[in-house]
């Protein structure tokens, strides 16, 4: 198996399996010109003969804070260590950018508690992410994900109230 960035070449494989889980809303649905418009975001694996078995992409707000999104695997890859592969390339990627919190929202926590997560008990601490898709969830009512992060939860925002974006190029730099 092999872990690389993915190419444009990738988004009909992203858009059907991220697609694959959207109708009992495991995954927001994303649009063909939305996973185009964001395939620099993701990361995929594929066997060494270039069969897609999964991806995950890492989104970023700002130096405070990224979060994994959209992370899944084809079936009849699960637990072959292909998700976690996943993860682990996209935890370094935020590392190199400096990102000192990832984020993330799951129905599956036990997975990413391995990996250094924890969960976040009050998820408005994470407004950013609250501020790009959550008004857009057809379950933003009845939200039954858990929050979680690693790292240290930013006391910053960027789309959220918390602070001003000049605030916080003044906090960066």
């Amino acid at each position: 198996m092999q872990v690389r960035k993915a190419r444009l070449q990738d988004a009909t494989n992203i858009y059907e399996l991220v697609n694959s889980l959207s109708h009992d809303g495991t995954l927001l649905r994303r649009a063909f010109a939305e996973i185009c418009e964001n395939v620099r975001d993701f990361t995929i694996a594929e066997t060494e003969a270039g069969v897609f078995l999964g991806c995950g992409a890492l989104h970023l707000y700002g130096p405070h804070l990224a979060e994994v999104r959209s992370i899944v695997v084809r079936p009849e890859a699960k637990s072959h260590g292909v998700g976690g592969n996943i993860l682990k390339v996209l935890l370094e990627e935020a590392e190199d950018h400096g990102i000192g919190c990832v984020c993330l929202f799951t129905r599956i926590p036990d997975f990413f508690f391995r990996y250094g997560f924890r969960e976040v008990e009050d998820r408005t601490a994470l407004p950013d992410k609250i501020f790009k898709d959550c008004q857009n969830c057809p379950r933003l009512y009845r939200c039954d994900e858990v929050a979680m992060a690693r790292g240290q939860v930013p006391k910053v925002s960027i789309l959220g109230p918390r602070l001003e974006a000049e605030q916080l190029v003044r906090l960066t730099v």
